[in-house]
């Protein structure tokens, strides 16, 4: 682990520490330990497999890191309006990351872009927004295995505390992420 450490570049270095030191104080706090490695993977994209239940973490075409996935209530088809239940598909960058989320941590996704804003728009709609990739709530409405076994947000995508984590450092801000049927 300490070998990990010292191969963090200095930002993500201070949110790591940032994190393990609030780590004890949040509500369901799990404890997590990255995989060790000589360093930390380079990831240019992600890629959201709604039909698989899969994040993906990808350097060019090759994956780094899988995740599973929980989705929106309504997870088939495109997100069209603010409070349909449903994921958005289409091509999105990773925005403003959050440490006091409700959830546990959270990454914003540009949803809505400009194609999911002229189609909003020609059916009177407001388009929605605020969809990230999350953790758990950090005060839980179900038991922890609800979490594991079904699609549960209003239309983010949601995975473990200890996947977040990954995510959260090995993600690059701004990075491309594609969000596929």
């Amino acid at each position: 682990m300490t070998h990990f450490f010292t191969t963090l570049t200095g930002a993500a270095m201070l949110t790591c520490a940032a994190l393990c030191a609030r780590g004890d104080a949040l509500p369901q706090a799990e404890r997590v330990m990255l995989r060790s490695t000589e360093s930390l993977p380079v990831v240019d994209r992600l890629v959201v497999r709604k039909a698989e239940r899969r994040l993906l973490l990808l350097h060019g075409e090759a994956v780094v890191r899988s995740y599973k996935v929980a989705l929106g209530l309504n997870p088939v088809g495109q997100k069209e309006r603010s409070g349909d239940f449903r994921t958005p598909e289409g091509h999105y960058r990773l925005g403003r990351r959050n440490a006091r989320s409700d959830y546990f941590l959270s990454i914003q996704v540009s949803y809505p872009n400009e194609a999911d804003l002229k189609r909003a728009r020609a059916r009177h709609w407001d388009a929605g927004g605020s969809i990230m990739i999350h953790g758990l709530p950090n005060q839980l409405k179900h038991e922890p295995a609800y979490y594991d076994t079904r699609d549960w947000t209003d239309g983010c995508i949601a995975v473990s505390n200890a996947d977040m984590v990954e995510i959260w450092l090995l993600s690059p801000d701004e990075a491309l992420i594609d969000i596929l049927p």
